[in-house]
């Protein structure tokens, strides 16, 4: 951080000594002024020469190298203006490329941040917390409502619904009961669960995760600057030019005009100006990239891979249809089914309610409401007796309705509620996790922007994510992922030679969003804030549309950055020849090159637009 702030001092510094520089010159004449300026070159400008050297000998030839040889030829003439005036612009573009630098280390933060801290270990009878570092394999814990599951484990009393969308991509909570083996990271919804610990939480799911993140991103290879790709034939140019000046007049004070008009500000300055009205123009359409690194690499994503639930998918179950009894109207059925679940803590009850609601339909207030946590709930509407629930709940609470109720399930293996009503059966509720509906036409606009190949990975079950494929045009598709897994398909497609945009929303994404040439988190809806801290961009609208609005932008961006830096490197090419002949000497070439820094700055800021 410290480091941070001093390179956004430096070029306020440099600004500073040219300023003190003029003033002394306009009070005082050229002697004050000539030691402001060599105080701040040799001050500022030292440092500059030293750090581009080093990278030099260590390979690293980037468009700073023109920029410190003009430094250093000012210093070695005495001739302090011109060389402060290209370490006000070296130090003022690295200054901007900092603020949009990546701070990788937060996805990693975060996701520990998230991880449970405190568990509740059950000692002969009596509660203990202890931190969850210190959970052994064995270890009788509590989980309460609300909580999260500690560390991998094995349920041995209680019965509730878990949400494990988070970490497997199924969007229906699951109902566990003794037996039912549990991952760390999922969250008890409702009954207090006692369970025993398969292995410590430094072992755990959620713990791999985490180490799969901090591992993807370490291995992620950087991205090269698009100046740095310029300068690796303009920098030749230049030296070449200063050989011929030298030749032509045997004079030093040319070879310094030339590297100060041929110093690279158009490739200093152009892309990190382009990129930051590039981030400010995504912003305001709640597209938020994480850093500039991001925008570039996002112009050139030629392939785009999905998780399913909550990305492709609405994330939560509704009531995708009615199946009444004989006798029954699937809106009177829905009616009723929706008033005692009004009584309910439920997340389906939401859901139920939410389906008579779309239907205008008039759910009176329940009487005598009594809920089996995670199982179901009874009562009373309009002197009715209404049970709703899972199987064994209502068949147990109206024994008469089992015969109606099994033909109803005839063909009907997923998640299901059954509805029945004074001992007879009333209907069946089913739900589904449906698609959103800008889902086809964001898909093809991709296409359009250039998106060759469009890939589907899910932890949810094969069966589901290949009909979300079928419905959205999507022909390769692969289910039953875990979370490494979903990053090694990454890692296989990066290895091919592709350039990975992966969308993501939930906790099981985070691994593959970091090993992605451009890791997208939904961050509107039930990330958790995790996947959004794991990724590069993160969109703020609940909204697929905006997902080639982010290339387009990072295309436009990166297109007019090419045009500034195209346009600035021909004026500076120009300034160069000029000055070889003797007819720009350096202060006139850095006044010049000032003039071609502007034009550059003003070109590139239309990428705000």
């Amino acid at each position: 951080m410290i480091r941070g702030r001093v390179a956004e001092l430096r070029p306020v510094a440099a600004l500073g000594f040219l300023a003190a520089g003029l003033v002394a010159l306009a009070a005082a004449g050229g002697r004050p002024a000539h030691a402001w300026w060599t105080a701040g070159l040799w001050l500022l400008g030292v440092p500059l020469v030293l750090r581009t050297l080093w990278g030099a000998l260590h390979g690293r030839f980037a468009a700073d190298l023109v920029a410190a040889l003009a430094v250093l030829a000012a210093i070695l003439l005495e001739q302090p203006l011109p060389g402060l005036v290209v370490v006000l612009m070296q130090t003022g573009g690295e200054a901007l490329e900092r603020r949009a630098a990546a701070r990788a280390t937060r996805a990693v933060e975060a996701l520990e941040a998230e991880a449970p801290r405190i568990a509740h270990r059950v000692v002969a009878g009596r509660v203990d917390d202890l931190a969850a570092d210190a959970i052994a394999a064995g270890d009788v814990l509590l989980v309460r409502p609300g909580e999260l599951v500690p560390c991998d484990a094995v349920v041995t009393e209680g019965r509730s619904h878990v949400d494990r969308a988070q970490l497997h991509g199924e969007p229906v909570p699951e109902r566990v009961g003794p037996g039912a083996e549990l991952r760390s990271g999922a969250r008890n919804l409702e009954g207090a669960l006692t369970i025993r610990a398969l292995r410590p939480a430094a072992e755990s799911t959620y713990a791999q995760i985490v180490r799969l993140v901090r591992s993807a991103q370490a291995s992620k290879a950087p991205l090269q600057r698009v100046a740095d790709r310029y300068a690796s034939w303009f920098t030749p140019l230049t030296l070449a030019t200063c050989a011929v000046a030298w030749a032509l007049s045997d004079d030093p004070g040319r070879v310094l005009a030339v590297l100060v008009v041929a110093t690279p500000c158009p490739l200093i300055l152009a892309a990190p100006v382009a990129v930051i009205g590039g981030i400010d123009r995504a912003a305001r359409r709640q597209v938020i990239f994480r850093h500039g690194g991001a925008l570039e690499a996002i112009s050139s994503v030629d392939t785009a891979v999905f998780d399913k639930t909550g990305t492709l998918t609405v994330g939560r179950p509704e009531v995708a249809s009615v199946r009444p009894a004989p006798g029954w109207t699937s809106d009177e059925a829905l009616r009723l089914a929706a008033a005692v679940e009004e009584g309910s803590g439920h997340p389906l009850a939401r859901s139920v309610t939410a389906a008579a609601r779309a239907r205008g339909l008039d759910a009176p207030f329940p009487d005598e409401i009594r809920e089996a946590a995670g199982q179901g709930v009874r009562g009373r509407v309009g002197g009715r007796v209404v049970a709703v629930g899972s199987p064994g709940f209502v068949r147990g609470e109206m024994p008469g309705a089992g015969a109606g109720l099994a033909a109803l399930h005839d063909g009907h293996p997923g998640l299901t509620a059954d509805v029945a009503v004074d001992g007879e059966a009333a209907a069946l509720l089913v739900f589904a996790d449906h698609p959103r509906p800008e889902l086809r036409a964001s898909l093809d606009r991709l296409g359009r922007l250039g998106i060759r190949d469009v890939i589907l990975l899910s932890g949810d079950h094969t069966a589901n994510a290949a009909a979300l494929a079928a419905e959205a045009g999507i022909t390769r598709v692969q289910g039953d992922l875990l979370p490494q897994e979903k990053a090694a398909r990454v890692r296989d497609l990066t290895a091919e030679g592709r350039r990975v945009l992966m969308v993501g929303d939930g906790t099981n994404d985070a691994p593959a969003l970091s090993a992605a040439a451009v890791g997208m988190a939904l961050g509107g809806h039930g990330s958790g804030g995790i996947a959004a801290e794991a990724a590069d961009v993160v969109l703020l609208a609940d909204d697929l549309a905006r997902i080639p609005e982010a290339v387009a932008i990072g295309r436009d961006t990166m297109r007019i950055a090419r045009q500034s830096i195209v346009a600035g490197l021909g004026l500076s090419a120009a300034g160069m020849v000029f000055a070889a002949l003797g007819y720009l000497p350096p202060t006139a070439g850095a006044l010049a090159q000032e003039a071609i820094d502007l034009a550059v700055i003003l070109n590139a800021l239309r990428a705000a637009r």
